[in-house]
């Protein structure tokens, strides 16, 4: 599939780490072209891990349920897994990409793949929270993950990769830091409902940041989280469809924010990220040291008043 290339595990103290954030058309070969050149753009400014959004071949499909949407689902390995895989052995880096998977018959996931810069796959994971609310309908097209929350080793550090609704509870976020996750990375797909006021509206996107700085602090890692960018209509016609808010961003170990991509517009960055900090955080504050881990059993409780 790829030329040999041999990989060495470098410990980077300064990653550089690139974002796209990109507004999705209809057709997926001019998207995948898009990313392609996108791609390019931060690899020549230096990025050694480049990151995508949510479902970044296509429109955001789950605003119906259609079962013709199926059609875009793929294997993996499969056509777009050699695509990306070209690109990150291209460009000599690692990349995460967030895919529709074919499965088996009747039995899809939304995944995100991460590939080594050789190109080669060096792991994925499956969405394992499925949102199912107006303009979301997940449950329609994805199973639940079965992958667990696991951590991606590669040769520029090991990646805590979740996607989208996932980003919203701190188990899985814990359960990446517990087993040496470096980063945590969230390919996204979130937006504003049209009929919300401006109030509403900017409460929920500073909600969305507001949750993830809160992981990069109480596990003392960075995160980086990647959104979609433009309006895309429903296709039913019921709702006035999603305008997604962007605002991609990276943040440190104490959830300082390292940068913000504009809410309305397509951005790509490459950001400086301090992989010492963390080390030195967790000194300071040791999250991790003082769980009370002997307490924490009803967790495996769906609710506890009333059972």
């Amino acid at each position: 599939m790829f030329g040999k290339k041999t990989l060495f595990l470098r410990k980077i103290l300064l990653m550089k780490v690139g974002i796209i954030q990109i507004s999705c058309t209809q057709s997926v070969e001019a998207n995948k072209e898009k990313l392609a050149a996108q791609i390019a753009k931060a690899a020549e400014g230096g990025a050694q891990l480049v990151v995508m959004q949510e479902l970044h071949n296509s429109l955001y499909f789950c605003q119906t349920e259609d079962v013709s949407l199926f059609d875009l689902a793929e294997p993996i390995p499969g056509p777009s897994t050699e695509f990306y895989g070209a690109i990150a052995h291209r460009h000599d880096i690692v990349l995460v990409s967030s895919l529709f998977e074919r499965r088996a018959p009747g039995l899809y996931h939304n995944t995100a793949v991460v590939f080594e810069r050789n190109g080669r796959i060096a792991g994925k994971y499956r969405k394992m929270h499925i949102p199912d609310d107006p303009a979301y309908y997940e449950k329609f097209y994805f199973t639940p993950g079965d992958l667990g929350f696991h951590p991606i080793p590669t040769s520029v550090g090991v990646l805590g990769v979740q996607v989208c609704w996932d980003q919203w509870y701190p188990e899985g976020a814990r359960l990446m830091a517990l087993q040496g996750a470096e980063l945590l990375i969230y390919p996204t797909a979130i937006g504003y409902e049209s009929t919300d006021t401006p109030e509403e509206q900017q409460r929920q996107r500073e909600a969305w940041t507001s949750v993830q700085r809160g992981h990069a602090v109480s596990n003392g890692l960075p995160v980086i989280a990647v959104n979609r960018t433009g309006h895309e209509p429903d296709p039913s016609g019921q709702t006035h469809g999603i305008q997604f808010w962007g605002s991609s961003f990276v943040c440190g170990p104490q959830g300082e924010m390292l940068f913000q991509a504009p809410a309305d517009e397509e951005c790509v960055a490459v950001i400086d990220v301090d992989m010492q900090r963390s080390e030195n955080v967790r000194r300071w504050w040791p999250f991790l040291r003082d769980r009370r881990i002997e307490e924490f059993g009803d967790l495996q409780k769906r609710f506890l008043i009333n059972n």
